[in-house]
């Protein structure tokens, strides 16, 4: 097979494709090295070399076998006659000069070759001494900045090279055959050392987008009419869902009341999801804060006052995706009726487009400065950021939606086994209000409606050019398979979650509360330098609104169907690493979370969630 040949000879072709990357099932170790930098010395220590032997003539060489330490110099010589020598000596080396050499050595006598050899040796001393300071002089003790600087362009040369070679290559430079200057600009590239390097700073894959045009403008006006203290009645609300879900509900039941002149009671969570987690209100949110931030917007209380108690609640489902004339027409009668109104549903309750301007404010408002997590959880979240942070290191967090609902749920069963696919088969029929049973997994996949796996997940991360070192938090339950996580761990080692940063100890205030534990993730993952999301859902969507809201934080939203066209051309051996690589950044380059206006679609449900882009509505453009 072409891949594997290739794959067996990636470190010497510019455009193999790595075993590891092309085959499904690749278990092969990753070893960890650090290296360390070793100025050559060679020239140095020849230039001296030569100097010494070259300046003083071949006559030298010939007498360096009566050096100090040869065994003929360890003769002793008379006390009494060394001052008579020393006159003689100088005549008769005077005469020798003007004997050929041959006779020379014949005619001088032991005294003569061994001070000869001393003066020699003095000599060779004193050149190799002014070589010396000469070189401290011109360098100084730990190099010139001229080297220095022709070092760091010598080395950028030498980076900028190897990024047009196999980016398999450099991605696996600690698993064999790569030469040391491979290991080298991988140790400086990567920054083995643990410290972010102005050269990764400068790569562009943590930078944001331009976003300077674009402001926040959520704040109500100067002139805004003071809130009539009349109300038309209490709304009752049951926030359905996981913890966005519930999120997004909220938001809109808050708009729904201020709609109709509602005073709205502290909203009642859901208990019965997926994660039956028996978390309140007052649990996950900053309750007390969430009052006092909508106090001059609409009436909030924290429970039904007294004098209406003891009446019946008229149950109400609100149609989905509705705009402001259906609660003014058809819902609020029914609130002055009954006087108490409950909502059995609150998610997607209200349209994307379309609502006054007013009310997509305050919608923004309760998400991102009414809706504060409480205490314990906002300070967890913070203490784990700190650790993701460790030597200012930037970090990316990675929604990995790859948990076994989500799979059910989507029908996707791509590289799992089949007794993997038949279990999550079954439960999806166990699941009555999932309203697809029969799924045709591949044909989801190419059209990009699955979750991507871990493995695909590392192909784009390494595509896109994040180095193996990255630090990565991951903003997902367990992913489901058995080894599935194997890829991207052997490609990122450096891994984390909240179990993995945290002691039992502080974790167990958070044990059995997954939306607790969720909202954890939310302040890390809103945090971040870089979120990627591998599916559009409701964590995806809320972290990605929330960073467009803060000043456009980078967020990659993956172009799921045509990456994963590209992952089938690799692994079939039609294009190499590189021209993958370059096709993904290609693709991506506009799906950084910069500014662009929300996108509408046919259907409400196909349009892009406001929550996910409040643009426009709550972040305006500055001329």
């Amino acid at each position: 097979m072409a891949i594997f040949s290739e794959s067996n000879h990636h470190h010497n072709s510019s455009d193999g494709v790595s075993q590891r990357v092309n085959s499904p099932r690749f278990s092969g170790p990753m070893t960890r090295r650090g290296h360390s930098f070793k100025r050559n010395n060679n020239n140095n220590s020849s230039s001296s070399s030569s100097n010494s032997n070259g300046g003083s003539g071949a006559g030298e060489v010939e007498l360096q076998i009566n050096s100090p330490r040869s065994e003929e110099a360890s003769e002793s010589v008379p006390l009494g006659k060394h001052s008579h020598h020393h006159v003689t000596q100088r005549v008769h080396v005077k005469g020798l000069l003007k004997k050929p050499l041959a006779s020379i050595v014949e005619d001088l006598g032991l005294k003569e070759r061994k001070k000869i050899g001393h003066w020699m040796f003095l000599a060779f001393c004193g050149v190799c001494l002014f070589m010396g300071v000469l070189k401290i002089c011109a360098t100084g003790w730990f190099g010139s900045a001229i080297d220095r600087a022709q070092s760091n362009k010598d080395l950028s040369d030498s980076i900028a090279s190897l990024n047009l070679m196999d980016q398999s290559s450099l991605g696996y430079a600690y698993r064999g055959g790569a030469s040391d200057v491979e290991r080298t600009l991988k140790t400086v590239v990567t920054g083995e050392d643990g410290s972010h390097t102005a050269m990764a700073e400068g790569s562009g894959i943590w930078s944001k987008p331009n976003s300077d045009n674009f402001t926040q403008c959520i704040d109500l006006p100067s002139n805004f009419k003071k809130l009539d203290t009349k109300t038309n009645g209490y709304i009752l609300v049951n926030a359905n869902g996981g913890l966005n879900q519930m999120r997004f509900g909220i938001c809109d039941m808050v708009a729904v009341a201020k709609i109709m002149k509602a005073t709205l009671v502290l909203p009642s969570l859901d208990h019965n999801s997926y994660w039956a987690d028996d978390s309140g209100f007052k649990d996950l949110f900053d309750w007390k804060h969430f009052i006092n931030m909508l106090k001059d917007d609409v009436h909030i209380v924290e429970k039904l006052p007294p004098a209406y108690a003891g009446i019946e609640p008229f149950p109400k489902t609100p149609i989905s995706w509705s705009k402001v004339p259906y609660y003014k027409t058809e819902v609020l009668p029914l609130l002055k009726q009954h006087k108490v109104i409950y909502f059995t549903h609150t998610d997607s309750r209200l349209d994307n487009n379309d609502i006054q301007s007013s009310i997509q404010k305050l919608r923004c408002r309760v998400n991102y400065r009414a809706l504060k997590y409480s205490a314990p959880i906002e300070e967890f979240g913070n203490t784990l950021v700190s650790r993701m942070q460790q030597s200012e290191n930037p970090y990316l967090a990675l929604h990995l939606r790859y948990e076994k609902d989500m799979l059910a749920f989507t029908g996707c069963s791509h590289n799992l086994t089949a007794e993997e696919d038949e279990e999550l088969r079954q439960m999806r029929y166990e699941v009555s209000h999932w309203k697809e049973k029969e799924i045709n997994a591949t044909e989801r996949r190419l059209l990009g409606g699955c979750p991507l796996t871990p493995r695909e997940t590392s192909l784009l991360l390494r595509a896109l050019g994040f180095p193996s070192h990255t630090r990565i938090y991951l903003v997902a339950g367990e992913a489901y398979g058995r080894g599935s996580m194997k890829y991207l761990e052997d490609d990122f080692p450096n891994i984390f979650s909240h179990s993995s940063l945290s002691s039992e100890e502080e974790l167990n205030p958070f044990k059995n509360h997954q939306n607790m534990l969720a909202g954890i993730d939310y302040v890390v993952a809103l945090k971040s330098d870089v979120f990627v999301y591998t599916y559009d859902g409701n964590m995806a969507k809320a972290v990605q609104g929330h960073r467009r809201f803060e000043n456009f934080k980078k967020t990659i939203n993956p172009d799921k169907m045509n990456f994963v066209k590209l992952v089938d051309e690799l692994d079939e051996g039609k294009i190499s690493w590189k021209k993958f690589s370059s096709k993904v950044k290609k693709l991506h380059k506009d799906r950084i979370g910069a500014p662009y206006p929300r996108e509408r679609g046919e259907f409400p449900k196909l349009e892009e969630s406001f929550y996910a882009n409040p643009l426009p509505g709550c972040i305006c453009e500055t001329r």
